[in-house]
């Protein structure tokens, strides 16, 4: 039985390292996924942050105006990954849940599956940016408070 799991995690592995088949991202677990946050508060204010889950802590960040924070994972085993940021700025103080699998890794959710979700941090809530060009899909914040 372990050497069926260890080959068919093998074999998972190879064939999402020949290029993106996100065909597969969503359906099985360890999908890679990559996550980049970009200031875009309004005020030009520097955007101080911290992102976590349950198991890993990224620290606290600061970001200028228009500059970005990335990290990269994979979706764990049971697929129940999420990773929550605090964000702060002058008068400011939000939470939101930058990666869950969701929104972020069901292709039945409203976004379908990213493998890079990229979000565009405005005053007013979080925007995940399509890579296709297709524009934004903005969300509240989990919790705000000024």
């Amino acid at each position: 039985m372990k050497w069926m799991l260890f080959s068919f995690l093998l074999i998972l592995q190879t064939s999402s390292s020949f290029g993106n088949h996100s065909s597969i991202d969503g359906l099985l677990p360890f999908a890679p996924k990559h996550v980049v946050i970009i200031n875009r508060i309004n005020t030009r204010a520097t955007l101080v942050f911290h992102c976590r889950n349950k198991e890993i802590d990224l620290g606290i960040r600061a970001v200028q105006f228009e500059g970005s924070f990335d990290f990269s994972f994979h979706v764990n085993l049971f697929k129940t990954t999420r990773y929550t940021c605090t964000f702060n700025w002058p008068e400011h103080n939000a939470t939101f849940a930058i990666f869950t699998v969701g929104r972020d890794d069901n292709p039945k959710s409203k976004l379908g599956v990213c493998r890079e979700c990229i979000w565009i941090i405005f005053v007013g809530g979080p925007c995940r940016d399509k890579r296709d060009k297709t524009g934004m899909t903005c969300f509240n914040w989990d919790s705000v408070s000024l």
